[in-house]
């Protein structure tokens, strides 16, 4: 028997209950960040490759697809991110001088997919902005983020803050080897130990301290009397507790803990990080920072910060929706019949209309109500 109808591993087709849920959400996410007076762009799939992998993009190399062009014989590839995209719009097609608040929600594809369980083609959502450094365009990333979530459906959240300078302040001059930075992320004790040993030991004992420095808010008092007294670090801490506290007082049910050892996207951003998870959710639904480099490739080094998520994942973790009330009308040729069911749809209704032959078929639709024909008239009568 033939195969060729299956899918690739880690690529599936959305079925319609889950499509319609994965679309309400993109809905709902893009008109969230338009509250905010983010503005939506369209970058397309494909690339040139180098453009792609400009600048923070390349640690993206091993996850984008690759082909020919037939028309100009340039490698492209199909974007495995989109923010080296947005960076490039904001930096050569909007080259605004002021704050830009830009959105996407649009497929990405990867050549391996995160973990098991997840796709190799998410449907990624983010917003960005660009322009100002302070921490005030931060915290509004991080409201964004927690109120689309909320919108949702996913309020039992946790959010974990860390911040990129911590660790390179701790390593200064060192060369930074990526198993270091790996080791960290996993709190591999052995081989961070073994790693570091050609480091000063003032650098290995920062190091192990940043190990056991997770938790919640006590971590941030831990860390100003275990890490070195270097301002950056301090400054870090600082920018995590005002960010902690703000986020506190809008998002009151958030659970928020710190972890300083994670450097997930370490040569990616350049200050705060964050990552929220859900209560039923393995791995982060959203993720996001400050990366100020990030245009820097593309003649514009402005300040950025923003973060993304998989709407696929968020459909899988946000709680069930019940099914879509709708009406059911029959399917005939009546004039007065036709023109109610024209009228009731232009209302915001959904109208199913039964074709012949299939009266006692079930649909998606929870249909709660149908259209009847009374004297002549055709009126609605609840199921």
């Amino acid at each position: 028997m033939s195969r060729a109808w299956l899918l690739p591993e880690q690529i599936a087709d959305v079925l319609p209950s889950q499509a319609r849920r994965i679309e309400e959400l993109r809905r709902t996410l893009i008109d969230g960040a338009r509250s905010y007076g983010f503005e939506l762009v369209m970058p397309p799939m494909l690339e040139h490759l180098e453009s792609l992998l400009s600048g923070t993009g390349h640690a993206l190399d091993l996850k984008t697809f690759k082909l020919v062009d037939q028309l100009s014989g340039r490698t492209l590839g199909l974007r495995a991110d989109t923010t080296p995209q947005v960076a490039r719009i904001d930096a050569h097609l909007l080259n605004r001088q002021g704050v830009a608040r830009l959105c996407y929600c649009g497929p990405v594809l990867h050549t391996r997919a995160d973990s098991a369980q997840s796709t190799r083609e998410p449907l990624q959502f983010g917003a960005e902005i660009y322009g100002h450094g302070g921490l005030e365009a931060d915290l509004e990333i991080l409201d964004l983020a927690l109120d689309g979530l909320h919108a949702a459906g996913v309020d039992d959240v946790l959010l974990d803050l860390g911040h990129a300078r911590i660790v390179r302040a701790v390593l200064g001059d060192a060369a930074v080897d990526e198993l270091v930075i790996d080791a960290l992320a996993r709190k591999d004790t052995a081989a961070l130990s073994e790693l570091s040993q050609a480091l000063t030991g003032q650098t290995r004992d920062a190091l192990s301290a940043l190990l056991r420095l997770y938790g919640g808010g006590e971590v941030l008092g831990a860390a100003r009397t275990e890490l070195p007294p270097h301002p950056a670090i301090g400054r870090a801490l600082d920018d995590l507790a005002w960010l902690a506290d703000h986020v506190q007082m809008a998002h009151p049910a958030a659970r928020i803990g710190f972890d300083l050892a994670d450097m997930s996207g370490y040569a990616y951003y350049s200050g705060a990080r964050f990552s929220v998870y859900g209560a039923a959710a393995n791995a982060a639904l959203a993720r996001g920072g400050r990366y100020d480099e990030v245009g820097a490739v593309f003649g514009r080094n402005r300040p950025a910060v923003g973060f993304s998520l998989d709407v696929k994942a968020l459909a899988m973790a946000a709680a069930e929706q019940p099914a879509v009330a709708a009406v059911r009308a029959p399917w005939n040729e009546d004039r007065e019949l036709r023109a109610t069911v024209r009228r009731l749809r232009e209302q915001g209704q959904m109208v199913v209309c039964t074709l012949p032959g299939h009266e006692h078929e079930a649909q998606e639709y929870d249909c709660d109500r149908e259209l009847i024909n009374v004297d002549g008239c055709w009126v609605l009568r609840a199921l």
